[in-house]
């Protein structure tokens, strides 16, 4: 299933953190992180779905 979400997570990144912890505060640093450059947000995102 985390693959899904990676792959996911490489696409939409805020949608990737979304399906591994919901709407809270990494969902939102992502979102702000993807606005400022499609790549942090997607180190982000891939950071958050690894470390579970």
């Amino acid at each position: 299933m985390d693959i899904i979400r990676i792959i996911i997570a490489i696409l939409l990144p805020p949608l990737g953190v979304f399906l591994q912890v919901g709407i809270g505060k990494h969902f939102w640093i992502n979102i702000v992180l993807t606005l400022f450059g499609y790549l942090p947000g997607i180190i982000h995102a891939v950071y958050i779905i690894a470390k579970k």
